[in-house]
C-alpha cells in the first residue's frame, strides 16, 4: 500500500479549486476556507459544555458494527457535558456520530456558512462527529454520495482515502458502504489485495478544512479527543441516484438480512469481499 500526501492549500480561488480538485475528484486540505467563521475560536469544549451540557446525546461504541439487534445503532445515551469531558480525559472509543447539533442548537447555525467555493451546497444535514484520543472511525464512503467538506477543531486527526475505483481491492462488503481494513495497519496476509492500493492521507489541524470528493473512502482516527463539522454539497445526478440505492439497500437488505442471519449474514458478506478482492487482485 501506497500512502501520498494530501495537497494543502491556503488562498486557493474558486476558479482553481474547481478546475483542479472538485471536477477531476481530487482531494486538497484548505488551510483557510473557514477562517471566517465563529465557530472557530467561539466552539471551545468549554463553551459546549456550559450551554449545551445537558443536551442528551447518542453515543456509539467498538461494537456499532457488530451484527445483531444493535448493528449500526447507537444504544448509549449521556449528556453532552459528561462526554466532552470523557474525550478531554483521555483515551476512548466512544464517538458521536453523525449528529445534527443545530437541530437542538439552532442558534450556532450563524457561526458556520457554506463557503463561496463551490455551489450545490445541502443545508439539511450539517452533521458534527466526536471522539476521544484513538477513536476510529471504520473506512467507509458516504452513502449519500455528496461531496464532504470536513473541518476539525482545536486538536488533530490523521484521515486515509482512497478513490472508487479501488472499492474491490479494499474488501468492500457487500450491500454497504463498509470494509473493516485498517490502512494504517494493513494486515497483508488477510488482506492480500492492499499491496495493490494507492491511498491519500493526511494530519488535519484546528480550523482546517478537507475536501472529500463524492464515493472517496475514507478511514479517520481521532490522535487528540475533539470534533468536527462536515458541511456536504452535491455532485451528479448519477452520483445522486446511487446514493439513493445506497441507502435503500442499507435498510432494505443490509439491516434486513442482520436482522435474520445476524454473524452469518456478516460472515457472507466478509466471504464475498474476499472473493471480490482476489478477482480484483488478478485482474490487476
Amino acid at each position: 500500500m501506497e500512502l501520498i500526501p494530501i495537497d494543502r492549500r491556503t488562498g486557493l480561488s474558486r476558479e482553481e479549486f474547481i478546475e483542479n480538485y472538485l471536477k477531476p475528484k481530487k482531494p486538497v486540505v484548505f488551510t483557510d476556507l473557514s477562517k471566517d467563521w465563529a465557530a472557530i475560536n467561539k466552539w471551545t469544549p468549554e463553551f459546549l459544555k456550559s450551554h449545551y451540557g445537558n443536551l442528551d446525546v447518542p453515543v456509539v461504541g467498538p461494537d456499532y458494527h457488530k451484527p445483531g439487534p444493535n448493528y449500526m445503532k447507537s444504544h448509549l445515551t449521556m449528556k453532552f457535558g459528561e462526554y466532552l469531558d470523557m474525550i478531554q480525559k483521555g483515551p476512548t472509543e466512544y464517538r458521536i456520530f453523525l449528529w445534527n447539533i443545530f437541530d437542538h442548537a439552532r442558534e450556532l447555525i450563524h457561526d458556520v456558512a457554506n463557503p463561496t467555493i463551490c455551489d450545490g451546497w445541502v443545508d439539511k444535514y450539517p452533521f458534527m462527529f466526536f471522539g476521544g484520543a484513538g477513536a476510529v472511525t471504520n473506512l467507509h464512503y458516504d452513502i449519500d454520495c455528496s461531496n464532504v467538506f470536513h473541518t476539525h477543531f482545536w486538536t488533530r486527526k490523521h484521515i486515509v482515502l482512497f478513490d472508487q475505483a479501488q472499492s474491490p481491492l479494499l474488501y468492500q462488503h457487500p450491500y454497504t458502504v463498509q470494509s473493516h481494513v485498517n490502512p494504517l495497519k494493513p494486515d497483508y496476509e488477510k488482506y492480500p489485495a492492499l499491496h495493490k492500493t494507492v491511498g491519500h492521507e493526511t494530519i488535519l489541524y484546528h480550523g482546517e478544512t478537507l475536501f472529500i470528493p463524492a464515493l472517496w473512502w475514507h478511514y479517520i482516527v481521532y490522535m487528540d479527543g475533539g470534533y468536527s463539522i462536515s458541511l456536504r454539497s452535491r455532485d451528479s445526478v448519477f452520483t445522486q441516484a446511487r446514493g439513493l440505492w445506497n441507502i435503500a439497500r442499507h435498510f432494505m437488505i443490509d439491516k434486513g438480512m442482520n436482522a435474520v442471519m445476524g454473524p452469518r449474514w456478516k460472515d457472507w458478506k466478509e466471504e464475498q469481499a474476499r472473493k471480490n478482492a482476489e478477482e480484483a487482485l488478478h485482474a490487476a
